[in-house]
């Protein structure tokens, strides 16, 4: 026993700063008060989430070594990444709302007068080493410094592709402010953010910064970034309200209910920001066996379909709302081919005629004006194997009561 106390000692001292912190005092006080954290940590929506993914070690390994896949996992070319530009930034938007997706989870928005940032990551690495884990298929847009003043900065989790060390220590010499759930604070002042600066909600809990308010809502995932995964962190998704329009990020979640409790609440939105990649795939080559192949995350994150229902649940699709994928073309994070959310998404979508931005990362739309819409990936990327009569989408166990919700036309 002495020896394995020991070991732990010694990995805990070779821990790097992007591991965080962990909360205590107050903070650790003010999560185990929580009605979402029960038995030492926070419980899912829904039920519990298996985090695991599906599958044996060994057919996980079998499957990212596979000759016929792993070619398809990464674009074949240069992905066109938008030339943005602080002229492009500076100018306001001339309906009062403009999105600028800049990759996987990271997207500016300015409404109306105010600007947010969610989830920005502008490391080289979703990892806590610089020299292991998953690399950006494409640089960042444009330089964090050039991005112009943020009024606030938006955590979903605490997940190395959601929150990114470099990054926020870069954001920690500005005046932004962050908005963060529960436990989340605890990293954020471990790299130098003053506590005056952080705003820590659990779900359900709001916060005002300037004209928009910022309201934390569930989302159906987990956290953790050290050796040991205490559940001490909150997930959340955002709904964030200006005077005249409303967003929604998902941050990482799996399909639920809680979806249309959430339109409910706080829609219609003027656009949702869903994560509709790294799910792995759901789909076997021939289409018939339902079952989630090895490294599928079928409870924590959304398959194009899923994701489609989510945004009509959240009423993101009253007459003018937009549909914006994030989570997919940064970062290999999963088995399915590159470009094989945006594609199924595209697809999904036009199924129940719903609009969807297909903007190429760092390329800034108006929902109220010219929506980009043309499917830039198809130049750099593999043939997809695509279903265009497509199976009923994989749901988790919790979830198989309101499959029909999840049914497309089509469907085989």
């Amino acid at each position: 026993m002495s020896g394995l106390r020991s070991l732990s000692s010694g990995l805990r001292a070779l821990q790097p700063e992007a591991f965080g912190a962990e909360p205590s005092g107050e903070r650790l006080a003010r999560i185990q008060r929580s009605p979402h954290f029960k038995d030492g940590v926070f419980q899912n929506p829904g039920g519990t989430a298996n985090t695991r993914p599906s599958g044996s070690a060994l057919d996980l390994a079998r499957a990212f070594f596979d000759k016929d896949t792993r070619p398809v996992r990464a674009p074949h070319g240069t992905i066109p990444v938008h030339p943005t530009t602080v002229a492009d930034l500076a100018k306001p938007p001339v309906s009062g709302l403009r999105v600028t997706w800049l990759g996987h989870s990271s997207v500016l928005v300015e409404i109306d007068g105010h600007r947010v940032l969610f989830d920005p990551v502008w490391g080289e690495r979703c990892s806590p080493f610089p020299f292991a884990g998953p690399k950006r298929l494409h640089p960042a847009p444009l330089p964090l410094a050039a991005l112009g003043p943020v009024d606030v900065v938006v955590i979903s989790h605490d997940h190395y592709d959601h929150l990114d060390l470099p990054t926020i220590k870069a954001l920690a010499d500005t005046d932004t402010l962050f908005a963060v759930p529960l436990g989340v604070g605890a990293h954020l002042e471990h790299w130098g953010v003053s506590p005056d600066r952080l705003r820590e909600l659990d779900w359900h809990e709001s916060t005002e910064v300037g004209g928009v308010t910022l309201t934390a809502t569930p989302a159906r995932h987990f956290c953790g970034r050290g050796l040991r995964n205490t559940q001490h962190t909150l997930w959340a998704s955002w709904v964030v309200a200006g005077e005249e329009h409303r967003v929604y990020h998902s941050g990482d979640t799996g399909y639920f209910d809680g979806f249309k409790d959430i339109g409910a609440a706080h829609g219609p939105f003027d656009v949702t920001m869903i994560q509709i990649g790294a799910y792995s795939p759901y789909w076997p080559k021939n289409h018939t066996d339902y079952t989630p192949l090895p490294g599928a995350w079928p409870d924590i994150h959304m398959s194009p379909a899923q994701g489609v229902q989510a945004h009509l649940d959240l009423q993101g699709g009253a007459p003018g709302g937009v549909l914006l994928p994030i989570h997919w073309g940064t970062f290999n994070l999963a088995f399915h081919a590159w470009a094989e959310p945006g594609e199924w998404t595209r697809d999904a979508a036009e199924e129940v005629g719903q609009a969807v931005a297909s903007p190429r990362p760092g390329e800034p739309f108006e929902p109220a004006g010219h929506v980009p819409t043309a499917p830039w990936w198809r130049s750099v990327s593999h043939p997809i194997a695509q279903p265009w009569r497509r199976p009923r989408p994989v749901v988790s166990a919790a979830a198989v009561e309101r499959s029909e919700d999840l049914d497309f036309a089509g469907d085989v």
